[in-house]
């Protein structure tokens, strides 16, 4: 793997999650596994927009850093707790982009309603519970990794995940495209849920795609 361009694909997904509106403040994060004990990471207290490829966390796979400027982001042990779970998993990115956020701060999980999102991400984005950050978040967390590629998370915004930074990127992306679609549909009565003989033919094309996947 070139960490080289990791670190490039990092710093222009931080770019375009900014530029779109989907982070402020320090808001998101974005890690990659670069070798099988390496790992990168955004630092802690650093406005999206600014994160530089030169300027990542370097981490083993136990969260322990050894290189790179800054620190580790709080929720790091949740990013790492996937790739733990996922052999797959080259890379986790999280954000609040508004709607998909504001569904989960309603209580509400995303049904997907799109074929090619079925296929995509499955029937639908779960919602993770709310919990404190640290161990409660990670084990609210924990038994969706196996299943999902994305998860709404009750009061903090959306994590996906993909075999790289711009599979996880596009992950975060379609959740946000469905949640923003969901919204202006309810006022013409909320979309309209597949057939099931559609979804069960989306699911076996999914299961080819992405084996063990909901």
């Amino acid at each position: 793997m070139n960490e080289a361009r990791v670190r490039e694909e990092i710093a222009r997904a931080c770019a375009r999650m900014a530029a779109r509106g989907w982070v402020a403040n320090h808001d998101g994060n974005v890690s990659a596994r670069v070798a099988p004990n390496r790992f990168l990471c955004t630092p802690t207290a650093t406005a999206k927009e600014v994160v530089q490829a030169d300027g990542l966390v370097v981490t083993d796979a136990s969260g322990k850093q050894t290189g790179g400027r800054g620190k580790a982001f709080s929720e790091y042990g949740l990013h790492l707790a996937v790739y733990r779970a996922r052999a797959d998993v080259g890379a986790v990115v999280h954000a609040h982009p508004p709607f998909a956020t504001g569904l989960g701060v309603s209580g509400r999980e995303l049904v997907s309603f799109l074929p090619e999102a079925v296929v995509s991400l499955g029937v639908r984005i779960p919602l993770v519970p709310l919990a404190m950050p640290g161990a409660p978040a990670l084990a609210a967390a924990e038994p969706f990794f196996a299943k999902f590629d994305a998860v709404l998370v009750a009061g903090n915004g959306v994590f996906a995940w993909g075999d790289d930074v711009e599979q996880a990127y596009l992950r975060l992306e379609l959740v946000e495209h469905l949640a923003t679609i969901a919204a202006r549909a309810a006022a013409w009565g909320g979309p309209h849920p597949l057939p099931q003989d559609m979804i069960e033919k989306l699911l076996e094309a999914r299961r080819k795609a992405f084996p063990g996947r909901a």
